[in-house]
């Protein structure tokens, strides 16, 4: 059972939020030494998962619920298998590791408080994200994702760079969570539940869907644009802007694995298609190769994990969307070893520039001695991202290479993945062979061993990653198996070992990647120096085409903007009254549904009087010579409706008429008092034409819409519900009081408050007397 019951996730979901609330408090008084307390809060989230990990590795799942908007089916729910939790483990596992490392890295600087808790609002948004069970209250998360990481991003937000990056990420991410949020609900209505557990175990309602191709096509953007894969890769090496804790826990357990998570999540209902067996492999497989190519070229470290961690996010894209069992087994296993080797070698990485001043590769070398603790950590991250014995990313390597040989057209996604894990050996490489014992050179400062904050957590990763290689059957009996098994939506645990046991085409294959890669470090300078002058031909990409969409929506934007806010009331009410005449008229034309003309009939004597008034008002509008004549005048046709609405039985709606109708007029005369308008009119000719029929257009439509209304059958549900609840529940013998009070008591407050400013309005613009200068208001503006 799981330590403190499943409702405890719960609070485990809230802690980090906790966190964050405390983090600026903590900081300002304990400087870094927060650390240490704040690292207890995902450490203790941390053992809450680990507690599930026995009763999932004995295909048990856990659910809990609360309710969030019963109105719209909205839950708080949780559900835990093996994905979700092992996606917890390495949130909340390495949270607590980058916490720390944090301490170390922003040692004395002035905004650690807040840096710390927008690391933990980060961390609690990821843990939303993979254990949330209903998909509005993951989207919800999604989002925060994304919204947070452009805060750590754009921590350091005085450099123009910084602030680039972060708006890079929010942008592509977040134009991609649009697109996850619709395809989310058309999944959740195609498959008749929003809990992602009764989605995942719909069997092949959504394969079977005719809008399986809206859901794919809208998932994998939002999958794609998060895990960046081509062509939304640029965004992720362009976010190590960030301080190195952010590209650490970043790049090995958050954000970046949102959208494989997504993938995998969504693999028993999406999966095993023809669509998704085509898109996902070509798609990762070039992501793939682009981030292994683009990488070599690379000489700071961030930047060539940076680039690594596009290849390998591609290649777990590639191998998810193969559907074959032993190619998702080798998914989910490089994505635990990529996990453990990539956080690790980021904060090497970290402590290099933190204590030798640089991450240049051209400045560092032969560090050995003065880190040696940071070259093991090193050393051991390095090897399993090259896919060396014992350490767990060889286990991975050959389960992966296993798979894809196995399966239809697996000799081009094999060599794909051969050719992009060569290369990464040769990055591999680079990170911890050139600047612990390559050639001694100065760097800017006295290089020296990082504190026990910056080297604990990579030496942890470290030694993790080697003790899962030695004891793999273990970890994949009660991590890598029942991940295996909720990805595939079916029971699924072939042992894993980590000697292989014959001489498979996996070994061979292995063998093969070794001996690549050697011979890519070689030629390491040569291969830089091609890349380079290859992309140099080419110009143009991807970064550089969100450069240009962004400014072509920015003059578009003010184009638009300067063509349409012209400063001119004309204008205004002519779009104004444009867009009234097309939404009456175009729905009538595409339904055809046109009201019935009906003749005027016999009408009493009263009602020709008023129709007469109307019409009077209406011609003495037209000719005023004066604009204040004119409202004025146009105050006829609203006491001419008051006067209906009286006759017809509605005297409060008649009063109400004739203070709207008064107060309108008063004060639009004040305010024509108040300025030196001339009695001309600067239209042309076709500028009066155009308005005319325009008003005719309007008057027509509005019209028209009535007698459509009128001729609709009288629906009463309204009316009787006010009669049967007037007395029963409001209390009340008199039911328009009663609406107007309790039924619709903030519209009532809201009409009062109207009048109310209104009346201040007049009162205002009464007690102002303007300026003598010689000539009568009178005179200047009848």
């Amino acid at each position: 059972m799981p330590l403190f019951g499943v409702e405890a996730t719960f609070w485990a979901l809230l802690s980090p939020f906790v966190a964050a609330a405390l983090s600026p408090i903590l900081a300002k008084t304990l400087k870094h030494n927060a650390s240490w307390i704040l690292a207890v809060i995902p450490a203790l989230a941390f053992l809450q998962f680990l507690s599930f990990v026995p009763g999932i590795a004995e295909g048990q799942t856990f659910k809990a619920s609360l309710e969030w908007v019963p109105t719209f089916n909205v839950n708080f729910s949780i559900y835990l298998d093996g994905l979700s939790v092992l996606f917890a483990l390495l949130i909340s596992g390495i949270g607590t590791l980058i916490v720390l490392y944090a301490g170390g890295y922003l040692k004395n600087h002035e905004n650690f408080g807040q840096f710390l808790s927008f690391l933990f609002l980060f961390m609690g948004a990821m843990l939303g994200v993979v254990v949330a069970d209903n998909i509005i209250t993951l989207f919800v998360y999604w989002e925060l994702t994304s919204i947070t990481s452009f805060l750590l991003i754009g921590f350091d937000h005085l450099r123009r760079s910084s602030r680039r990056s972060a708006i890079q990420a929010l942008v592509v991410t977040g134009g991609g969570g649009l697109a996850l949020m619709a395809g989310l609900l058309l999944a959740g209505f195609a498959g008749g539940s929003f809990e992602m557990s009764e989605l995942i175990n719909s069997g092949d309602v959504l394969r079977e869907s005719p809008y399986y191709t809206a859901i794919f096509i809208l998932v994998l953007l939002g999958a794609f644009t998060k895990s960046a894969q081509f062509p939304f890769h640029f965004w992720l090496p362009n976010a190590m802007e960030a301080p190195t804790p952010v590209s650490a826990y970043l790049h090995s357990a958050t954000m970046v694995k949102a959208g494989v998570y997504l993938l995998m999540r969504m693999h028993p209902v999406l999966g095993d298609t023809e669509l998704w067996m085509t898109v996902l492999p070509i798609f990762g497989g070039l992501t793939l190769l682009v981030g292994t190519i683009l990488g070599l070229r690379q000489t700071d470290l961030k930047l060539v994990l940076a680039y690594s961690t596009v290849a390998s996010l591609g290649l777990l894209v590639m191998l998810t969307g193969t559907s074959d069992p032993i190619a998702i087994q080798g998914a989910v296993a490089y994505l635990f070893a990529h996990s453990l080797f990539k956080g690790s070698l980021f904060m090497v990485v970290g402590t290099v520039d933190h204590e030798a001043g640089t991450r240049d590769l051209n400045r560092v070398g032969g560090l050995f001695f003065a880190m040696p603790i940071t070259a093991i950590a090193a050393v051991l991250s390095a090897l399993s991202m090259a896919g060396i014995l014992p350490l767990i990313g060889f286990v991975a390597k050959e389960v992966l290479y296993d798979g894809t040989w196995h399966i239809v057209n697996g000799g081009l996604w094999t060599a794909v993945a051969v050719l992009g894990n060569a290369m990464m050996f040769a990055m591999a490489a680079t990170v911890a062979w050139k600047p612990f014992f390559g050639t001694k050179v100065k760097t800017p400062k006295q290089a020296h061993e990082g504190s026990i904050l910056l080297i604990a957590g990579a030496v942890t990763l470290a030694v993790l990653g080697l003790l899962a290689g030695i004891f793999v059957a273990s970890v994949g009996h009660q991590l890598l198996s029942p991940m295996t098994s909720a990805v595939l939506g079916i029971p699924f645990d072939e042992e894993m070992h980590l000697i292989p046991t014959y001489l498979s085409p996996a070994l061979y294959l292995s063998m093969t990647t070794f001996a690549l890669g050697i011979l890519v470090f070689m030629y390491m300078d040569k291969l830089r120096a091609l890349i380079a002058d290859a992309l140099r031909v080419i110009g143009w990409g991807p970064d550089k085409g969100f450069d240009q969409t962004l400014d072509l929506i920015i003059r578009f934007g003010t184009t638009l903007t300067q063509a349409i806010q012209t400063g001119s009331m004309v204008t205004y009410m002519r779009a104004t009254f444009s867009v009234i005449a097309l939404m009456l008229f175009i729905p009538m034309i595409l339904t055809g549904n046109w009201p019935v003309l009906e003749g005027l009939g016999s009408l009493y004597a009263y009602e020709w009087f008023i129709t007469a008034i109307v019409v009077i008002g209406v011609y003495a509008v037209l000719t005023a010579r004066y604009r204040v004549t004119a409202i004025v005048l146009l105050g006829i046709q609203g006491f001419a409706v008051a006067l209906i609405y009286l006759l017809f039985g509605a005297p409060d709606l008649s009063f109400t008429q004739f203070m709207v109708e008064t107060l309108s007029v008063v004060i639009l005369a004040l305010v024509m008092t108040r300025l030196n308008l001339k009695p001309t009119d600067a239209r042309s000719l076709r500028g009066k034409v155009f308005d005319i029929s325009l008003s005719v257009l309007c008057g027509a439509g509005i019209s028209m819409l009535l007698m459509s209304v009128v001729q609709l059958p009288f629906d009463a549900t309204l009316s009787e519900f006010f009669t049967q609840y007037s007395r029963s529940v409001a209390h009340g013998r008199n039911i328009v009081n009663v609406i107007l009070v309790d039924f619709r008591g903030f519209d009532t407050i809201g009409e009062i408050s109207v009048v109310m400013v209104t009346g201040l309005a007049v009162l205002a613009l009464i007690r102002v007397r303007p300026k003598s200068n010689g000539t009568s208001n009178t005179e200047k503006n009848r």
